[in-house]
């Protein structure tokens, strides 16, 4: 096996300590999920989140950190095989990784997060750790970062049909980084649940009513029984995969190179 300069996990704590003497790389935390992805793709979609991760790492000369696999998934608890961490206990554990780089003045410190439940409690760690370190740790929400025209390109007229939990981006990416681990025999498209006589609308658990939303706590078996919160995933394919990977590899990894040229106790500065 290779050793790899941008993988932690593969560093001895000497060769580590070099690298920070050098050239004080930036640290990329990777987050993801262990969730249902519908009937046709693999539940760890930390995997591929992993995997983008490490390569932007490259790219960029910077160091990736193993991936916390578990998230904030509360919404999936109604699915076996899901591993779903409280609130709290993400939090806790979130903290701890990034205050075990501050501990030692790493303070070049990016997540990329593979998992959109997780952004809310980022957004709070983060901001405890701004009031009590004065570092400034941005979070790449992976998912959501690819604009409309990328979408448009990758898609075309069915851009909008494509996208959804259980659909796009993630069924693409799978296809393409984990083609092996995929059942394109169970590919679908979302059916939906009425609530209290009400459309769900969004990906998880929102009521429209008299034109407005309401947030319900429901669980994905009240919404999407097989899993596909929405899109079709009948539309996901490995070539689309591959030029998601490659925007989302390529993006994330201008930033860390953006970033390692800013102080992140200076945002305006």
């Amino acid at each position: 096996m290779t050793k790899r300069r941008h993988a932690l996990q593969d560093l001895t704590w000497v060769e580590f300590a070099e690298r920070l003497q050098t050239d004080r790389p930036v640290i990329l935390l990777p987050l993801g999920s262990q969730e249902e992805q519908g009937p046709h793709a693999p539940m760890g979609d930390y995997v591929v989140a992993e995997r983008i991760a490490l390569a932007a790492a490259e790219r960029a000369d910077a160091v990736c950190a193993p991936v916390l696999p578990f998230g904030y998934a509360e919404f999936f608890r109604g699915m076996a095989g899901g591993i779903q961490l409280r609130a709290d206990t993400f939090s806790r554990v979130l903290e701890d990784m990034l205050t075990a780089f501050l501990d030692h003045d790493i303070v070049h410190i990016v997540i990329c997060n593979g998992h959109s439940t997780n952004a809310p409690l980022i957004a709070d760690v983060t901001h405890k750790i701004r009031r009590q370190w004065g570092v400034v740790v941005p979070s790449l929400n992976l998912w959501r970062l690819m604009p409309d025209p990328v979408w448009q390109d990758i898609h075309g007229a069915n851009a909008p049909q494509a996208r959804g939990h259980g659909a796009d981006p993630l069924t693409s990416v799978a296809m393409h980084l984990t083609p092996d681990l995929m059942r394109p025999d169970l590919l679908s498209a979302a059916e939906r649940k009425t609530a209290f006589g009400l459309p769900i609308t969004g990906q998880f658990s929102n009521l429209l009513f008299q034109g407005s939303q309401i947030d319900v706590p429901l669980d994905v078996t009240q919404v999407a029984p097989d899993g596909v919160g929405g899109g079709d995933a009948r539309l996901s394919t490995a070539a689309a995969g591959a030029a998601m990977t490659e925007w989302l590899t390529a993006y994330v990894a201008d930033f860390l190179t953006h970033f390692k040229t800013c102080d992140p106790k200076m945002p305006n500065g």
